[in-house]
């Protein structure tokens, strides 16, 4: 038996610590050792990460503006390695009505909004060859450890993470093959945790790094990647589309990628703050896929992968305080998503590096613990700022006009007008008011929807689709995904807001199952993708979602 006497971990130095190997941490990982070779010095920088490997817990649509990577590795189109290999070619923008389409002219958008110049890719095999790039230069990879606390310092600063610890089972107590994890210290500590991140939340409450910005507004992303015939298969072709199947008050699109050897990368986004309870992300997905203008390219195709992950969609108004003492937020932990581009790689990668110059410029100062005020500054000045700033009505508009005239209408002369006069507008910069989770009404304000039942070749169930996610989780392990009050989700959630759980999770998490005449809430963690969402939309904000062992979770071949 083990007893509660204080953890003894080892502990490991560095002066770098980034959490999450993603395009923000790996680029500033690969940025702190350019610093290194360029002005001298010996800096030690590691990078841990939850998935099983590198690229595991990858999803993104993704067409890649490669701004960021062209400032950081200028030479990567000579790389017989680097897996971006599609450039965009051809590009679509359909209104869709249930049964026809309105193609917007490409000619008309504004410049930012063009595809031209950009990548069609897999940000998963991105991602590893980024990694590849980074150990190659000295830096230290660990996968499959879960950061889960952070380290202090006497006065409160941030001084590195815990990772690793494994071996608590379900009921809380330590079993034989208890570890207890891993100091690894840092004299700064980069989150790149990516959307709603547990240990970025955490430093954002505690430091008040929030206190003037708007809420943070989400959407969900669900994917599906497809093996098509040759004749099905149109390399370059980008096509984006908003409007049916959602009703005009929920905000949302979609994205179709032909990339790579005959892969299509097709996906749904539905913004989170939608208001009915009964609305269903995942079921709105394979609703969207029978629609004339998509069905013909995946007919005669096989569905490969499956996933889903939140998406940060606050923008300009919504980005946190950057810094806190002894680290700072990059990428999606602090969200620089444009979504009218529905692009944001290129915004995390640069925003990981100028972290990274801020955090070598310390270091080689001999500080530590204290805020890179340096980074701040340079987000402050840059040109991802800039382009958040020109998009920054663009969420407001569409969740308070709905898609036709927010989206459409609206959203094109205020994107006309913000281009081309460096970001004024005449509507100043809106607010987003409410979270996505007070967005949510009650059910009785709303009618239930009556989805198809899917066919198994178009369409498919739920459950089905997560076998093709690669998702695992040791069952013998505390359940991730916690209850403030677990009384809530039969007493209110389901009585008031029609269990809506069970319908915003895209992996059958949670349900409610009957028990001997009883209704239970019941969590299926074993099935979670780590999207985020639960934590994202309950109404009564009574889930949270916590890192669970190192290496749980998608496993994402190509994503």
């Amino acid at each position: 038996m083990f007893d509660d006497t204080p953890v003894e971990r080892e502990s490991m130095e560095f002066d770098v610590v980034i959490v999450g190997a993603g395009p923000a941490g790996l680029c500033a990982a690969i940025r702190l050792k350019q610093l290194e070779q360029e002005k001298g010095g010996d800096l030690s920088v590691v990078v841990v990460e939850k998935g099983s490997e590198v690229g595991a817990h990858i999803l993104s649509g993704a067409v890649l503006d490669p701004k960021a990577l062209d400032e950081l590795l200028p030479d990567w189109r000579d790389d017989a390695e680097c897996p971006i290999d599609t450039p965009v070619t051809d590009e679509k923008f359909l209104y869709l009505g249930s049964a026809g389409s309105m193609p917007l002219p490409i000619w008309a958008m504004p410049k930012m909004i063009k595809n031209h110049g950009c990548y069609a890719v897999s940000m998963g095999s991105v991602c590893r060859w980024l990694a590849e790039k980074a150990e190659a230069m000295g830096v230290e990879i660990y996968p499959m450890m879960a950061a889960s606390q952070l380290i202090r310092t006497e006065d409160g600063a941030i001084a590195g993470v815990i990772v690793g610890e494994v071996g608590i089972g379900r009921d809380g107590e330590k079993k034989d093959s208890y570890e207890p994890g891993m100091e690894l210290r840092g004299k700064y500590t980069l989150l790149a945790e990516g959307v709603r991140g547990s240990l970025s939340k955490q430093v954002i409450s505690e430091f008040g790094l929030d206190k003037n910005a708007e809420p943070q507004k989400y959407g969900i992303g669900i994917k599906e990647l497809w093996k098509v015939p040759d004749e099905k298969f149109h390399k370059g072709l980008v096509q984006h589309t908003f409007g049916w199947p959602l009703p005009n008050d929920a905000g949302g699109g979609s994205w179709m990628y032909h990339f790579g050897d005959n892969f299509v990368s097709i996906g749904f986004v539905v913004h989170l703050n939608y208001k009915n309870p009964y609305l269903a992300p995942y079921q709105e997905f394979q609703r969207f896929k029978t629609h004339p203008e998509v069905r013909p390219f995946l007919e005669g195709g096989e569905r490969v992968a499956y996933g889903a992950r939140a998406i940060t969609e606050g923008g300009f108004q919504s980005v946190p305080e950057l810094t806190f003492p002894g680290g700072a937020l990059i990428g999606c932990s602090a969200g620089f998503v444009n979504v009218p581009r529905i692009k944001g790689n290129h915004n995390a990668m640069k925003t990981g590096m100028m972290a990274a110059e801020a955090a070598f410029e310390a270091v080689s100062e001999e500080r530590k613990a204290d805020r890179l005020v340096a980074y701040q500054t340079a987000y402050d000045n840059s040109w991802v700022r800039d382009e958040l700033y020109k998009v920054r009505n663009a969420k407001p508009l569409w969740s308070k006009y709905g898609t036709f005239l927010g989206a459409l209408v609206l959203n094109g002369l205020e994107l006309s007008l913000t281009t081309r006069t460096g970001g004024f507008s005449l509507f100043g910069t809106l607010k987003h008011g409410k979270t996505d989770a007070e967005s949510l009404e009650k059910a009785s304000k709303h009618k239930p929807i009556d989805y198809p039942k899917p066919d198994g070749v178009l369409t498919f169930d739920k459950l089905t689709n997560v076998s093709f996610s690669a998702t695992n989780h040791e069952e013998d392990q505390p359940i991730h995904l916690k209850l403030k009050d677990p009384s809530m989700m039969t007493q209110i959630q389901l009585p008031e807001f029609a269990g809506p759980s069970a319908r915003y999770c895209p992996a059958g998490v949670y349900e409610y199952v009957e028990d001997g005449g009883e209704t239970k809430f019941q969590i299926n963690a074993q099935n979670c993708v780590h999207c985020k969402t639960c934590d994202i939309k309950d109404p009564m904000q009574n889930i949270v979602w916590t890192t669970p062992e190192g290496g749980g979770g998608p496993n994402y071949p190509n994503m």
